[in-house]
């Protein structure tokens, strides 16, 4: 199935009838998305245990005495050892950064790590282990169903917002009240 739209550098708001757990009141900003599948973060849910200073340490890396520690977020269920950081586009990594909108950057290598540890990495930054992916037409199935509501992506949403906030506050940018949702689609 080829994609119809486009959809990279929006985010994917979980709907109230979202058959996976996994992802209730999730918000994933799509980072790529073509006819052979889908790839994007959560930018919602921060891990309970690790943070910047926790991979810092496992990769050896010394940090800058002024270093403040960031927390990583759990960005989806696949490959949930592997990093990405998602960050302003004042930075572009030396070995590979994904334009995902004119002011957002994806970088999933190492030197990030490395440079914001070091200090001379991006201004603002939200680390993410792991990934949500989708095959060929399965996203653009999941929407049709209502499981996703796709909105647009500002900085302000991605790194201005609350973690527990940015749920509504996509809803908000999309003008859709939580209110209004059903948790059942209505079919005519």
């Amino acid at each position: 199935m080829k994609a119809t739209t486009n959809i990279a550098g929006k985010v994917l708001i979980a709907m109230p009838d979202m058959d996976d757990a996994r992802f209730d009141r999730s918000v994933i900003l799509l980072c790529a998305h073509s006819e052979d599948g889908a790839m994007g973060l959560r930018i919602n849910l921060p891990t309970e245990d690790v943070a910047l200073s926790d991979l810092a340490q496992q990769l050896d890396l010394d940090r800058v005495p002024d270093f403040h520690d960031r927390p990583v977020h759990s960005g989806g269920p696949v490959e949930q050892e592997r990093g990405f950081v998602l960050h302003t586009a004042d930075y572009a990594s030396a070995i590979s950064t994904l334009a995902v909108t004119p002011e957002i950057g994806m970088t999933g290598t190492l030197d990030v790590i490395e440079d914001l540890v070091d200090g001379s990495g991006p201004e603002t930054a939200l680390i993410c282990l792991g990934y949500c992916g989708w095959g060929p037409g399965q996203l653009e199935g999941e929407i049709a169903q209502n499981a996703w509501l796709v909105g647009d992506a500002p900085k302000k949403l991605v790194f201005g917002t609350p973690d527990a906030r940015k749920w509504e506050t996509a809803l908000a940018i999309s003008k859709v009240s939580p209110l209004n949702l059903s948790p059942t689609a209505g079919h005519a």
